[in-house]
């Protein structure tokens, strides 16, 4: 496996433009004109499925694009290296979904379902990989632990 690439401007501005397109196809999948009534299944429970997976798979952009959102602005110099590393990280719980509910979309939205657990699968592969490329950014809990086990160790050498 290659090494994981850094997060720079051209990647973010990429990937933000592929967040905005992705955006765009998931408001026309889940629009409620776009959605063909199918009589084979239960009305109620498909449109339930729709709203559900609608709500999950917006949700899941929105956070995406924020994620975005916060590196193009540390990327730009308007906030630091530590505010997107204190509060600008991805949840893996954003990529789940519902399998039950897939088989209940229409197939365009299912599509469009899965497009963006994908998009937001390769986002996390970035934020670990840009996470871990920067061990000095520790914490204020981190470096209480170093200072004490510091202490201990002069305790122990004396």
């Amino acid at each position: 496996m290659s090494n994981p690439a850094s997060i720079n401007t051209r990647i973010v501005e990429a990937l933000y433009c592929e967040a905005l397109v992705l955006s765009e196809e998931v408001r026309a999948a889940f629009a409620p004109a776009a959605q063909p009534a199918d009589h084979a299944v239960d009305e109620d429970l498909a449109r339930v499925a729709l709203s559900a997976e609608g709500l999950r798979t917006t949700t899941r952009m929105m956070h995406a694009t924020a994620w975005l959102l916060n590196h193009r602005a540390r990327l730009r110099g308007e906030i630091s290296d530590l505010q997107p590393r204190r509060q600008g990280r991805l949840s893996p719980a954003t990529v789940q979904g519902e399998p039950a509910l897939a088989d209940l979309l229409p197939p365009g939205a299912a599509l469009v379902a899965e497009a963006t657990r994908h998009f937001c699968e390769r986002l996390l592969r970035l934020d670990r990989a840009w996470q871990m490329a920067c061990p000095a950014a520790t914490g204020a809990i981190a470096r209480l632990h170093e200072r004490l086990a510091a202490q201990q160790a002069t305790r122990g050498a004396v």
